[in-house]
């Protein structure tokens, strides 16, 4: 399966993408936001693309993570969660810091957005971020998302105190 847009494509996300996926999901910088990276070894790494890939191989995945691919390159992943119902799902974000503030984000987002609607009939986004994480609460609302809510106690996992957290949701 892929999904076409623009100057991106996105692919399923799996074990050929080992080392683009080490090199953000490893890196400190690229992870500040993160409530589950860095990933601490290569096995790490190995572990989540092998669950990533196992999903692919179900009829109904319980979850969506693709690679972003630009011009050839893998760049980062998007991904949805959808719940039991498959009424809502949550969405997430990477790219690789060498690809930032080039709007892949957002493109990436809004093809899974709409793959969403019209294949998979999802009309209910949730998605995350730390109230630091200007780039990723952006990106939200250039999606149309609103801020339903801010909280305290995420604890993102390379810092020891807690922060604050964004929720932001569409319907569709």
């Amino acid at each position: 399966m892929e999904i076409q847009s623009g100057r991106i494509t996105l692919k399923p996300l799996g074990m050929e993408y080992l080392d683009s996926v080490n090199e953000y999901a490893m890196d400190k910088d690229n992870t500040t936001y993160m409530l589950f990276l860095p990933n601490d070894s290569v096995q790490d790494t190995i572990n989540f693309l092998k669950a990533a890939e196992n999903e692919w191989t179900k009829e109904l995945p319980t979850f969506y993570e693709f690679a972003i691919i630009y011009d050839g390159i893998h760049i980062g992943a998007v991904s949805l969660y959808p719940n039991e119902e498959r009424t809502s799902a949550e969405f997430g974000w990477i790219i690789n810091k060498k690809y930032w503030n080039q709007g892949f984000a957002y493109e990436a987002a809004c093809a899974l957005l709409e793959y969403s609607v019209k294949v998979l009939g999802i009309r209910h986004f949730i998605a995350h971020c730390d109230t630091l994480n200007t780039a990723s609460w952006r990106v939200m609302e250039k999606l149309g998302m609103t801020r339903v809510n801010e909280s305290g106690g995420r604890k993102n996992k390379q810092f020891d105190r807690t922060s604050r957290e964004y929720m932001y949701e569409r319907i569709i």
